[in-house]
Formats: structure tokens, C-alpha cells, sequence
């Protein structure tokens, strides 16, 4: 049973970035990083991707990479953290270890393709996509694309990075409702997304009869 005290400092180690203090406290009980838990049921691994504490990530990783297929109280795990956070330094390190992770669902549905989309990262979201498509074709809520998502949270650029990558995917327009993405568009009163949408759709059906 690891001592409230100890926790702290374990915490503080990782939220401030303290390797140092991080391999003391591990050389004093090389068992304290893999069965402490904080609150949201979050790994040490959570902390530092939260934190943005990439040297923390980095030591933990090597000394127990399986941190990162760790899952917290709302089934987040690091890399969904690090992407909510837009840290793409800390998701690239992740995605050395557990690109599987990109699959992964939290309890909202989202994989670390749709949180990143939602959040408008789209240098992390760009990431995401290098290493694996399939993710992103992945339906969420109601049958929404990750294109829906974009749209219907006024992601424009994010929206741009999937459509150049997801060409096919803006066929897919339709959700379990029956609304398109001009649907979303039109709605929400997002002309930008709407302009765009109707330009993207042009193109990629000019290309399909080519």
C-alpha cells in the first residue's frame, strides 16, 4: 500500500516534470509506478501526458511501457490525454509504443482520432492519421463520421487535414438521422464549413469520373 505522502511526491514528480525525484522514489520501491493510481483511476502515465511532461513520458515508458495501454475511470488512456491536450510531442512518443491505442474508445465513443478532430488539433490530428486511416472511418454516437464531428463543432481546419486524407470517406455523408454535413453546416450557420464542404464534394466528384 503506497503512503499518501508518497503518492504526492510521485504526483508532483510527474506534473512538474521531475525525473530526478521520479528515479528516487522508483530506487527506493521499484514497484510504486506500477500499481499507484490517482484520481479518475489515472496511471502516472496520465499525469504526465497531462501535464505535457515529455522527459516524465519518456522515463516511464521505459520503465513500464505497458502504462500506456493503461485506461482511466472514463476509459481514456495516455494518448487520448496527450491528443485532448494537443501535445504532439507526448503523442508521438506514445505512438512509438502503443499505436494500437489509436483504436481505442473512450466511454463518449471517441477514439484519439475523433477527440483530436473535436478539438481542432490538427497538427496532432495529422500525426494520428500518418500512422493509421482506419481510425478515423470509425462511427461514433448515431452513426456520425468524423467529418460530422468537425463540422458540428466548427472545426474547419481539422475538417481540411481529414478531407484531403479521407477523400472517400465524404461520400459516407449521412448519419443514423439522415443529416449530411451540408445538413450540420447549414444548421449551425457555419458558412465557412458549408462553403468548404460543397467545394471539397465537387472536387472529389470531378476525380471519381475522371
Amino acid at each position: 500500500m503506497v503512503s499518501e505522502a508518497v503518492e504526492m511526491k510521485l504526483y508532483e514528480a510527474a506534473s512538474k516534470g521531475d525525473v530526478t525525484a521520479l528515479q528516487q522514489l522508483v530506487k527506493e520501491d521499484p514497484y510504486l509506478i506500477h500499481g499507484v493510481s490517482f484520481p479518475c483511476s489515472r496511471n502516472l502515465l496520465h499525469i504526465a501526458a497531462m501535464y505535457g511532461q515529455i522527459a516524465i513520458v519518456e522515463e516511464l515508458l521505459k520503465l513500464n511501457p505497458l502504462l500506456a495501454r493503461g485506461s482511466d475511470s472514463q476509459k481514456s488512456s495516455p494518448l487520448h490525454i496527450a491528443v485532448d491536450q494537443g501535445d504532439l510531442e507526448v503523442t508521438k512518443r506514445l505512438l512509438l509504443v502503443t499505436p494500437e491505442m489509436c483504436w481505442w474508445r473512450d466511454d463518449q465513443e471517441m477514439n484519439p482520432v475523433h477527440i483530436a478532430a473535436v478539438k481542432g488539433h490538427f497538427m496532432v490530428l495529422a500525426e494520428l492519421l500518418r500512422l493509421d486511416l482506419f481510425p478515423a472511418r470509425e462511427r461514433v454516437h448515431r452513426g456520425q463520421t468524423v467529418l460530422h464531428l468537425c463540422v458540428k463543432h466548427c472545426q474547419i481546419e481539422t475538417l481540411k487535414v481529414l478531407v484531403e486524407k479521407l477523400g472517400d470517406l465524404v461520400c459516407a455523408e449521412e448519419d443514423d438521422d439522415g443529416e449530411t454535413l451540408l445538413h450540420l453546416a447549414v444548421r449551425s450557420n457555419q458558412l465557412e464549413g458549408k462553403q468548404h464542404w460543397i467545394s471539397c464534394t465537387r472536387a472529389f466528384a470531378t476525380q471519381a469520373h475522371i
